[in-house]
């Protein structure tokens, strides 16, 4: 940081007698960088770049300050024209496929970028993952898996790596192994909503109702104004015909979320004994509160 300071004093007095300066030029748009002024950093680099056209790191720069700008076609051109001066690093590889995984959802070509990255950097546990990613969102649950695994042999206790895998798993028709995932996510962050809602999802399409019950339980400790995790409790509730306790986690997701739940609760198989209840006609008031 020190050095850039020294840079922001001495910088506008070579440019003044050398307008023809890459590094005068390169090293402002490093120092708008970190200021955040990403419109003057573009411009920088764009001019550094007009006096040094094969410069690898003003390139990959460039395709930074586009992509925090949302400019992700100009990015995009900017991390290949980096990736064609130094095909061997593993930056703008990475970056570039993070861009058409996140923004463009091109997961083929995502899936070949990390691939070039990992060319560069083998053991890199992110890249590994994005690629897991990758063949996750293609529906190539099998594939997702095996690169899952791969990530896990360098980072074996990651929270995201374990629940991935279990929602791959899932997605794949495996739900007893993706519930091994999910204990496994929970090891890492025991208070974890998502991991114990999955869980509970899990089971409930196990039929195992009462440890459903309970995952759910544990997920809206840490989430309790989630709508959807009261319903799925309510629905397990009355499976095993807990009815009253149904009603009253049925309640809360009306509540918080009226118009997506109360139309399912009428209609719903394993409501209809709840829709006997006397207190049935209060949902009906969470929906329209101003009827008498």
């Amino acid at each position: 940081m020190e050095d850039l300071l020294t840079v922001a004093r001495t910088i506008y007095r070579p440019l003044e007698c050398r307008p023809d300066s890459y590094r005068g030029w390169y090293q402002q748009g490093q120092l708008r960088w970190l200021e955040g002024d990403v419109d003057e950093a573009l411009l920088c680099y764009h001019r550094a770049l007009e006096y040094y056209p094969t410069d690898y790191w003003a390139w990959y720069h460039l395709a930074m300050a586009h992509e925090k700008l949302g400019h992700v076609d100009e990015a995009i051109a900017a991390y290949q024209r980096a990736c064609a001066i130094g095909p061997e690093n593993y930056w703008s590889w990475y970056d570039q496929g993070c861009l058409y995984m996140e923004a463009l959802h091109v997961y083929t070509q995502a899936i070949a970028c990390f691939e070039k990255a990992l060319a560069a950097q083998p053991n890199d546990y992110w890249a590994i993952y994005r690629q897991g990613e990758c063949w996750r969102l293609l529906g190539r649950h099998d594939r997702a898996v095996a690169t899952y695994d791969r990530a896990l042999e360098f980072r074996p206790g990651d929270y995201w790596c374990w629940y991935r895998r279990g929602d791959a798993l899932l997605a794949w028709g495996k739900p007893e192994t993706a519930l091994t995932s999910y204990d496994q996510a929970l090891k890492a962050k025991p208070q974890d909503f998502w991991a114990w809602y999955q869980r509970g999802n899990t089971l409930e399409s196990l039929g195992d109702y009462p440890e459903a019950i309970a995952a759910f339980t544990k997920a809206l400790i840490d989430a309790p104004e989630d709508a959807e995790a009261w319903y799925a409790q309510a629905r397990c509730l009355a499976q095993v015909g807990n009815y009253q306790k149904a009603f009253e986690s049925l309640e809360k997701a009306i509540a918080l979320d009226p118009l997506t739940y109360f139309p399912q609760a009428e209609t719903a198989d394993y409501f209809a004994p709840l829709r006997s209840l006397v207190p049935w006609g209060n949902l009906q008031q969470l929906v329209q509160p101003n009827q008498p």
